[in-house]
Formats: structure tokens, sequence, C-alpha cells
């Protein structure tokens, strides 16, 4: 889905009131019809021309996606069927089968007509919202067994006006209860919700031309693939928004999920990575300036609203009221973040030593290089700067620096590594191997080109280990699948994000096409797309592979395969693969720290597949002890373990610990230690295996 496909889903989700569609604002209050222009006219006719002709999927706007559009844009405007009801969508269907002739010819009617009607019905339902809001607020009885479904795509469309209603009292009553038991006080609630549907008025009735022609595009060119964009002259001009949503000032990645602004990544080494509290999927539902401001509720904000509220000076403070990934909207949590600027020399790869146990009580000591993101100096490069600072160099340096201090194996990290140059991950990978093909493209035209290595070299030829989660992505899945390919190493955590594709940027006569063109093929002729890499040994993850990764996206180009390229292959890790599960696995039953992994993998599962939320406050009540009591009881084992004070409650510390020595955000901390250690084992592992097969092919006999 588009960024403002999904600005315009979070401005108008549910906000709940039981009034009729049917009591429309007077004509004095609405909006007059927006209206598309000549150069929009033009535009789609380009954009629709490109697509057919560059876009890799190859596919061809006719009846088909002309009926698929209409679905994904009346989606895209009300996703959760709150505004339209089954009447207006019968009234759209002469739109159906005419679309792609009407846009192949310029004509956009349809797609303002649509946009006119759900505007009409978003006004009349926000201002209903503010009119009676304090008098449905008290009236609620939370006494009484109701619930609140949570899919909105399980519902259907409403047959008329008072089924609507209902749905949105329902709605509305959840939204009080949520802040009820996030103890918001009661004199609170009603100001915070009039404020919150005030605002979202205001944008609704800022809409122009240029909001509607981008989202009625993007319901076309997201059924390409969800990295097809159209960008508006507007959102043009925040072209770093629209790529990678990245937000200054805090170094985090944002997107819009259904009214949250939801956090997709943290960007390595910024001020809220290091910081450590905020976390991928975490929802941000409100702002504040300084230690002391007050928070701004942002829930249904546009995105670029919300990036205005956090973007601030360095060295200033910013406070984001949170629901953590995995919770319901019940919990909240304050972090405060101090704004800074990423620097290139802060996400350069880092090194550092662990020691694991080896065979016959030996310790094996192994070097860890750890690599944010695959960057490159262009400017220094074509100055011709001999010292430009670039992944491969930095590696290749600290690479040199650990085999002088005696390294028995080395583990490369890319968790949390979003990707970068391709460049980068072709010549890192070089560093590992003699020489050879690292990647294949494919072209829209279908043609493919590889890259690689291509004259032999000297490379670390030590036992290898790469570890990468689900925010591995792009660069990260190519170096790591050539190493799987070729089994110059054990590959270890789990499995990557997917994104195998590449986009180009295409002007038009208003914005720009971001479109998908090539595709990115491992040598083996598996495609990274989608399926992501799949480690020979998969670690627990807290990321849901529902809400991360590109198979979490609509309309995802699918996984598939080309021809394999010859290649070498270093090393026999597939064949060791199935016994090095089960020695990790054995170990994973005694080791405390896994086991605090998959038991709050498995609490985070439970919660999100909650299909309803109880508006009984008793009962709501219960159900938030007892997964308080289950992820209590998760901490307390794992303390336990260690001979740590247990805890009598959630982010209380027992009196014998200092507060200096509080570590709130201690699951992240037991995942970075123990995934990165296991990796040592597993890796001293491979280590044994090939010793003990070196020894039964040359007829040696080891002592034990």
């Amino acid at each position: 889905m588009t960024q403002f496909a999904r600005v315009i889903r979070a401005s108008v989700r549910p906000c709940a009131l039981l009034l009729s569609l049917a009591l429309l604002l007077p004509a004095s209050l609405l909006q007059a019809a927006i209206e598309h222009t000549e150069s929009q006219r033009q535009t789609i006719v380009e954009m629709i021309e490109q697509l057919e002709e560059r876009h890799y999927a190859q596919l061809i706007y006719d009846d088909e996606l002309s009926s698929r559009h209409l679905d994904n844009y009346i989606d895209a405007l009300d996703p959760g069927k709150m505004f339209f009801i089954r009447g207006d969508l019968e009234s759209f269907e002469e739109y159906r089968l005419a679309m792609d002739d009407d846009l192949h010819a310029g004509q956009l009617d349809a797609g303002f007509t649509i946009f006119n009607r759900f505007q009409e019905r978003l006004e009349a339902r926000l201002q209903s919202v503010l009119d009676a809001l304090p008098a449905q607020v008290a009236a609620m009885d939370f006494s009484i067994d109701e619930n609140y479904v949570l899919d909105d795509e399980a519902r259907d469309w409403a047959s008329n006006g008072a089924e609507l209603d209902e749905r949105w009292r329902l709605h509305l009553k959840n939204q009080v209860l949520s802040l009820r038991l996030a103890e918001k006080p009661e004199e609170e609630i009603v100001p915070t919700l009039e404020k919150r549907y005030r605002n979202q008025l205001k944008r609704v009735q800022q809409y122009n031309s240029q909001d509607v022609f981008q989202v009625y595009a993007n319901a076309l060119t997201e059924l390409y693939d969800p990295h097809t964009n159209y960008l508006s002259p507007r959102r043009s001009e925040n072209f770093n928004i629209n790529m990678s949503l990245s937000l200054e000032g805090i170094g985090a990645v944002l997107q819009l999920e259904d009214e949250y602004t939801r956090v997709a990544r943290l960007v390595a080494a910024g001020p809220a990575d290091k910081q450590g509290e905020l976390r991928p999927s975490d929802r941000i539902v409100a702002v504040a300036q300084g230690e002391g401001g007050e928070f701004e509720d942002v829930i249904g904000w546009r995105l670029d609203e919300v990036v205005e509220l956090i973007r601030g000076p360095k060295g200033s403070t910013v406070r984001l009221q949170v629901i953590p990934a995995g919770a319901t909207a019940d919990v909240r949590r304050d972090i405060t973040i101090v704004r800074n600027e990423v620097k290139l020399e802060e996400q350069s790869a880092q090194k550092e030593i662990i020691e694991v146990p080896g065979a016959d009580g030996e310790t094996l000591r192994l070097g860890v290089i750890d690599i944010p993101a695959f960057y490159i100096d262009f400017e220094a490069m074509r100055r011709g700067d001999d010292d430009y600072r670039s992944t491969t160099r930095d590696v290749r340096r600290l690479l040199d620096e650990l085999e002088a201090e005696g390294i028995d194996g080395l583990i490369v990290d890319l968790r949390h590594n979003g990707g970068g140059s391709l460049q980068e991950a072709n010549e890192l990978t070089g560093l590992f191997i003699e020489y050879g093909p690292t990647v294949q493209i494919r072209h829209a035209s279908r043609r493919v080109w590889r890259d690689g290595k291509r004259l032999r070299s000297p490379y670390y030829d030590g036992p290898l280990a790469v570890i990468i989660n689900r925010l591995s992505a792009s660069a990260s899945e190519i170096f790591a699948g050539a190493i799987q390919d070729y089994e110059r190493g054990v590959v270890v955590g789990d499995r990557s994000f997917g994104k195998g594709t590449v986009q180009t940027m295409i002007p038009l006569t208003e914005g720009q096409l971001k479109l998908t063109e090539s595709k990115f093929y491992r040598i083996s002729g598996e495609s990274t797309q989608h399926r992501g890499v799949v480690p020979d040994v998969v670690f627990p993850s807290l990321f849901d592979p529902e809400e991360i990764g590109e198979s979490a996206l609509e309309h995802a180009l699918p996984w598939d395969q080309i021809n394999p390229v010859r290649h070498r292959r270093y090393g026999n890790v597939r064949s060791m693969a199935p016994k090095l599960r089960e020695m990790f696995e054995t170990r994973s039953s005694d080791n405390p720290d896994l086991r605090y992994l998959q038991e709050q993998v498995a609490l985070a599962e439970d919660t999100r597949d909650l299909q309803a939320l109880p508006l009984n406050l008793t009962e709501r009540l219960a159900l938030r002890d007892e997964q308080e009591k289950r992820a209590l009881a998760i901490e307390n084992r794992l303390r336990k373990a260690r001979g740590e004070p247990l805890l009598t409650e959630l982010e209380a510390e027992p009196e014998e610990e200092s507060a200096a020595a509080a570590e709130p955000d201690e699951g992240e901390d037991v995942e970075s230690d123990v995934l990165l250690t296991e990796a040592g084992n597993i890796l001293a592992d491979v280590m044994l295996m090939e010793r003990q097969a070196y020894a039964q092919r040359n007829g040696i006999s080891e002592a034990r």
C-alpha cells in the first residue's frame, strides 16, 4: 500500500457515533466537489504506459485489473467499512470494467466521483462525532457483555446507516475503555477524543486534487507491487519520507498502519537505536516536546505531520508514547529520546571478540564484525580520495586486525541491516570467496545480468558464520544468500525480510513514478524476493512475519527461480545442517535465555491471535491481568535461572537492586547476547564436525 493511501486510511478510521449516514451535513458546510486537472489527465496516461511497458510484472491494465483497481481504491478509502454502505458500492459498479478504458484515455471522472462521495460521508460522520461525543460517552455501560471485533477485513459492508452506527458505537466504546485502562484521567477522555476528531475533520477539509489523484493512482500502482508508487509534486518534495520514511532527529523508519504510526525499523546507530527502548512494530500514539511538554495525540494523523512533530534540532528532547509491539491498545509506554544526527562513522562496521567452548575443553576466540548497513562514500570516491569510507574497506581492515589477534573463526552480524549499496554487497562477498558471481539481476525485459568478483585474489578462508534476522534486507540478503550458496559459511538466525526488487524513478508531467524494474536472484537461481534467505539454523524471533517483511505487504511479487550459475562449493554446510539444528535444539532445552525468548515469542503470538476484545470492564481487566501475569512469570523464570531476585510486578525492580541496575528492556538485551553467543556455538559445532570429517577421511583417530 502506498504511503498516501495509508494516510487516507489513517485519517478516516472509525471515530464512532450513533447517527445515521442519512444525516448529512448542511450543504453550506460541505466542501465543494474536488475536480481533476488537465495535467493529471496527461499524467495518468503516461503512468499507465510506463507500468505496462517497464514494470517487472508485465501486467496489462485491462478489465480484470480495472475490477481489482476499483476494489482496491474503495478499500484504500474505507478499509474498515465504516463510511460507505452497500448502496454506495452498488452505485460504483458502473465503473468496474470501464476504468481501464477511461484511464487509457485520460478520463478521471470515476476516481473523483467516488472520492467526493466518500468525503461527503466522512465529513458528515466526523461532525456528528463531535456533536454528540460527550453525551454518548456519558451513556456508556461497561458492565454489559459486548465485544469489539479487531479484524476489519472480516466485516461485511453495512446494509444501512443504522447497522453502521452500531459499528461506530462499539469502536468508540473500545477507544474510551482503552484510554481508561491506559490511566487517562476520566475528565480528559472526552477532550482528548474531541481534539482527535476535530483535527481529523480539519484534515479532511484540506484534501485537494493532488491528494485525490495520488490515492487513486496508487490504488492501481500497488496492484503491480507494493514498491511501485506514484508521488505527487507535493509528496516528491518530501521524497525521503516517501522512499524510506526516515525520520530526521531520532533515526526511525515509520509507516502508517490503520490509524497508527508504526515503527517499521530503527536506523542503525541512530538516537532511538542507542536509547534502546523503541522497537519495531511499536505504535506511536502521542508526541511531546522537551522533558515536560504536554503529549499531543497523533492517532489518525498523516504521516508527514507526525514526522514534523518528531523532527527537531540536534540535542533537543522528544517524548513518544507508544503501544508496545504485540500489546493491546490498553498498554502504553513513555520513551524519551534526545534528537541527533546519524553519523557515517557510527554506522560503520565494528568488531569484538567473544569466547565460546570448543571440543576437549578448549576455548575458542571468535571475531565478530557487526555491519549495520552497506555504505559507501560515493562523493569521496568520485573525488579520487584514497581513504574513502566503505563497508568492504572497513571490514577488510577489521578482519586483518582480528586475524592478527589470533581468532579461531569469524561471525558476520547482519541483524537489523536494511541494505544499502549493491556494489558493497558484491565487494564484501569477495572478501570470503576466491572469485565468482554473487548475484543475478533480471530486468523486466527478462535479460539477466550477473555481478560478482571477477578476478582471483586472496580471501579469508577461516570458519565463518553469518547471523541475520527479519530486518536484514536487500543487500544483506544478497551477501547472506551468496555465502549460503557457496557453502562458504553457516547462516543462522531468522528468515530475512525478502526485499528482492529494484526500483527506478521516472518523471511524469505531474509528479514521479517509482517503478519496480528488476529483481534480484541468488546464484542458486532462487529469488530473495518474498521468501528471503532461510537460515541453515533458525532462531526464535520476536518479529512477527505477519507485520514485518515483504510477505506482510499486499501484492508483493512472488518468489520464483531462474537458471542457476555454476559455482564452487567451499564446504559441506548443507549436509551438516540437520545435525547442527539437532545440536542447537538440545542446547536450547537447557538454556534459560533461549527458553525466555521462545516464551516471549509464544506470548506475543497469543496476543496477536486475539479476534476480539471484551468491552466489559471486568473481563477486559482480567484479560490484561492474565497477559501481565504470563509476562511476569516468563521474566521471573529467567531471573530464577540466573540466580537473580524475582520481581513482584513488571517493570519493577526488587528492593535489593539499585535503580541503576534496572534493565527495562532486558528482552532485547537477552536476544542480542544469547543469539550472538549461540551463533558462536554453532560455528564451533561446524568446526568440530569439519575436523571429525577430515580425521575420518584421513584415517586419523582422535583421542577423547
